[in-house]
């Protein structure tokens, strides 16, 4: 049985996920002695926080049918299953080691990587008639994260 999302579906567990990486970067943070990598980490879960808004913004601008339900759901169990999809998928509770600042960055990298593979296979479970073609802008945010914590990685060491 197959089962379809919506952008909505999905812009709910971007902003979960973006959740989720806010702990994450300000839980190493809080493990981290160096001010500067402090901030630079602070300064990551500031990002996050954005990011969620954006999704935010970027969902309630969905149209109607981009918000079309794909599944009949009284009990509203649709709701706590794609919280558990997003907890699962990206920055999941793992063990880094937050006493070295590029272990903090390669677990920071994979995470992100693991967001774009998550939001790339969700392109395929939602049809372009619900909104497909915003996964795009998720991605292209993550990517810049990427980005970001590849070059701070490259001067670390």
């Amino acid at each position: 049985m197959s089962y379809d999302f919506n952008a909505d579906d999905v812009f709910e567990m971007a902003e979960q996920i973006e959740r989720n990486g806010a702990l994450f970067y300000r839980q190493a943070a809080n493990d981290v002695a160096d001010p500067d990598a402090k901030q630079f980490l602070l300064d990551l879960a500031a990002m996050e926080d954005d990011h969620e808004k954006t999704f935010s913004a970027m969902r309630k601008k969905l149209s109607e049918t981009e918000k079309t339900a794909t599944v009949f759901d009284p009990a509203g169990e649709a709701a706590q299953y794609l919280k558990a999809l997003a907890d699962t998928r990206v920055f999941f509770e793992k063990e880094i080691d937050t006493t070295s600042m590029q272990a903090i960055l390669k677990a920071a990298i994979l995470a992100e990587k693991d967001s774009i593979v998550f939001y790339l296979g969700m392109k395929d479970l939602v049809p372009g008639e619900l909104g497909q073609s915003h996964l795009d802008n998720i991605i292209k945010e993550e990517m810049s994260h990427i980005n970001l914590l590849s070059r701070r990685l490259i001067a670390t060491k």
